[in-house]
């Protein structure tokens, strides 16, 4: 094997885990990656797939054609529209995701993540409770007490037990996995809830009367008996989980879209952020979202540090406003509001609601994106991109807000993401007439 066709310490962008101890070995043509040593099965897959591939770079109506006809037909089509809208940013740069903001802000139009169909209730929670958190590496050096509630980390993050949480030998608890207690609530029982020492399965759509319970408990409040009719966990349980947890010395609770996106949404996710809270009269205790998308995190940073919100930004009067269920991406498709919509490393075709797909068949889509997707398809205009992490640098934050730089494998024939919108940018200033001040 030769050195010069390894790249160690490379970031795998997969999943919001964003490991950054991954071994690439390239192929001696230096179009494919052989090899991605220390990478789960998700990991691996997200590597090998990805080869230099033999697409146009860009079409328009489905026909070939050149970079440049491309981004200028893709400025008109954002400049003539009364409406238009920029979504998806959580597979790509922190430096793709700031010129997508720019663009958005050029355009007086709309901005969003895949934050506002994931965990983008628990953003709203955030701003309105405030969070105690911590960074994974705390965590796995110090945390003899987790957590999970609303995710199956086993089979969606595979790693996340063996390198950060309750597998991973930490610095102040070097037996591991035999040195913490892990408990699991869901509402059923996963490959996550195997693994764990207390499995609680709640009912659906009951976990924040479950919270609140347990914040009742906590505070030494009463709590009436009929909360297992209600909910399915016993009062002896809720009161043993409660022990637990004020006995430990540092105790974390990573939750998922089990909770953020069932009813109560970011009432959850309040309530489970101000048990952490509670429990801080008693131990440490912290909270930590369990993110989907590669950069995710960094999208709902870039976004926040550039806006002042995190997802579900519309500039139509000048300045930044904030409104989730009025400004986020599939409410403004499926009442037909946009007009145009850029789509960054998303693919809202295949998963959005059917009366937000159909308005997407009606306005004209721009799409930025490694492989052909369906709303690619459908796209007026259509960029074929570098896949970010594979053949792209730049900076990613892993779910814990911890900013890591990418280390690319194999290059590329394709523009990157920010390439394309930088020139997109400067090619809308160009239409509209700004002229911008040399920095």
């Amino acid at each position: 094997m030769s050195e010069a066709n390894t790249i160690k310490n490379a970031v795998c962008t997969f999943c919001g885990c964003v490991c950054d101890d991954i071994e690439l070995v390239v192929a001696p043509d230096g179009k494919s990656i052989t090899r991605a040593g220390n990478a789960c099965e998700l990991g691996r897959a997200w590597f090998l797939e990805h080869k230099v591939e033999d697409y146009p770079v860009a079409l328009i109506d489905g026909q070939e054609t050149s970079l440049e006809e491309a981004i200028e037909a893709a400025a008109e089509i954002l400049v003539k529209a009364k409406f238009p809208a920029v979504y998806g940013l959580s597979d790509t740069t922190c430096e793709a995701q700031k010129e997508a903001v720019a663009i958005a802000d050029f355009l007086n139009g709309n901005i969003d993540t895949t934050t506002s169909v994931c965990h983008g209730p628990s953003g709203m929670a955030f701003q309105g409770i405030g969070e105690s958190t911590a960074s994974l590496g705390e965590i796995k050096n110090r945390a003899d007490f987790i957590l999970y509630w609303g995710g199956n980390p086993v089979e969606a993050h595979p790693r996340h037990f063996e390198r950060y949480s309750f597998k991973a030998e930490g610095k102040y608890l070097p037996q591991g996995r035999a040195a913490r207690t892990v408990v699991v609530v869901d509402v059923r029982k996963t490959k996550s809830a195997q693994e764990a020492d207390i499995f609680l399965q709640v009912k659906p759509g009951c976990d924040f009367e479950v919270l609140w319970a347990l914040r009742a408990l906590v505070r030494g409040r009463f709590v009436d008996a009929s909360i297992e009719e209600r909910t399915g966990i016993s009062m002896e349980v809720l009161k043993d989980l409660v022990e637990r947890m004020k006995a430990c010395r540092f105790g974390v609770i990573f939750f998922g879209m089990g909770l953020s996106m069932t009813r109560g949404r970011h009432f959850n996710v309040a309530a489970l952020l101000a048990l952490a809270t509670d429990l801080n009269q008693f131990t440490h205790f912290v909270a930590n979202p369990v993110r989907g998308h590669g950069n995710v995190t960094g999208a709902d940073n870039v976004v926040s540090w550039q806006t002042g919100y995190p997802f579900g930004v519309n500039f139509n009067r000048g300045y930044p406003r904030f409104n989730p269920g009025e400004f986020t991406t599939v409410d403004v498709l499926a009442r037909g509001e946009a007009d145009a919509l850029l789509v960054v490393a998303s693919d809202p075709a295949a998963n959005f609601p059917r009366k937000a797909i159909e308005h997407l068949h009606r306005i004209p889509v721009i799409t930025l994106d490694p492989k052909p997707t369906r709303t690619s398809q459908i796209a007026k205009v259509a960029f074929t991109v570098a896949p970010y992490g594979v053949s792209v640098g730049g900076t990613v934050y892993r779910m814990d807000n911890v900013a890591l730089p990418l280390r690319p494998a194999i290059k590329s024939p394709y523009p990157s993401d920010e390439e394309i919108l930088r020139r997109l940018k400067e090619k809308i200033l160009e239409l509209k007439g700004i002229k911008r001040q040399a920095a």
